[in-house]
């Protein structure tokens, strides 16, 4: 209330223009902006039969969430949201993607949301990935889970009420913060593998509850014609078809296309994922959680009484 969020801090910085049309385009709906995204596999094959031949097992979804991750950290502007006419910057940043138990119909269908810096390593990326999904096919649910099983088991009208009762209280930021921790509708973007299911991408909807402003379908790799940039021949290459659908209220089509750019170049040079990224320190205030940012100032407290010590010497 009064501009105040748990998940997030008042973007004082945002465009005029883009403040008032929150106001026109209330509904997230209504500012929807679709475009697909058409991305070569050679150089990202190259490095994955690279680091296979090294013993380390990486895919596609590994990389995407990794470069999505880097850009959230470099382009913070894209990790914001709309509420209640307001533009605001989240705290820390938030993946999502469901996951299958096994691949079957009547497997149940479980909900991953990773939390993270945006100074993280391709590699420790591949790791956390791994964990969660390991963790969400076995007998332990996620806290999304949980909460979606419990309100399955009161009463329709019941549940009417409440998931009424949590709208309200999330446009005017009094939304508990342990519900929004376990909401996968509270995420800076949502990732949908259409390619781990044999399908084309998709133009997935951006939810009009909760606070994503993308919403990224990844699909299944083919052969096509493309131009070779050296040659200027056509030849036959893979490609990967990804489906974007962004938010257009939270920054400028300028800004939007700069971050295209960015994503693509880490596609295509994946390695690069792999060198550590240091967040500014207004960002560290904002992505770190508070156990993180208390270590940071206990490790400044002990280099300033190191460098006393050593000045008194």
């Amino acid at each position: 209330m009064f501009r105040y969020r748990s998940d997030a801090v008042f973007a004082k910085d945002a465009d005029p223009v883009l403040g008032m049309t929150s106001h026109i385009m209330s509904h997230r709906y209504d500012a929807m902006v679709n475009f697909l995204h058409v991305q070569n596999c050679e150089s990202m094959d190259e490095y994955i039969r690279e680091m296979s031949e090294q013993g380390t097992r990486y895919t596609y979804m590994h990389i995407l969430t990794a470069a999505l991750v880097r850009l959230y950290a470099e382009r913070p502007s894209i990790n914001r949201f709309v509420m209640n006419g307001r533009v605001y910057q989240r705290k820390g940043i938030y993946i999502c993607f469901a996951a299958k138990t096994e691949l079957s119909d009547d497997a149940p269908e479980s909900i991953v949301k990773m939390r993270f810096t945006g100074e993280e390593t391709l590699e420790e990326i591949r790791v956390r990935v791994n964990e969660e999904i390991a963790r969400t096919r076995s007998v332990d649910k996620s806290g999304t889970d949980k909460t979606a099983k419990a309100l399955k088991a009161v009463p329709n009208f019941l549940t009417k009420f409440i998931v009424g009762l949590a709208k309200f209280l999330d446009k005017h930021g009094l939304l508990p913060k342990w519900l929004i921790k376990v909401s996968p509708f509270h995420a800076s973007c949502w990732i949908t593998n259409m390619k781990s299911i044999s399908t084309d991408y998709v133009y997935h909807h951006l939810y009009d509850f909760g606070t994503s402003s993308l919403f990224v379908g990844l699909g299944k790799e083919r052969l096509e014609p493309v131009v070779n940039p050296l040659t200027e021949q056509i030849e036959v290459g893979k490609v990967l078809r990804i489906g974007v659908v962004v938010d257009e209220r939270i920054c400028d089509g300028f800004y939007y296309a700069k971050s295209i750019k960015l994503i693509k170049k880490y596609m295509n040079n994946p390695e690069l994922l792999q060198q550590p990224f240091e967040l500014p320190e207004n960002m560290k205030k904002i992505n770190y959680t508070k156990e993180q940012w208390k270590e940071v100032k206990k490790a400044k407290k002990a280099q300033k009484k190191e460098q006393k010590k050593a000045s008194k010497k």
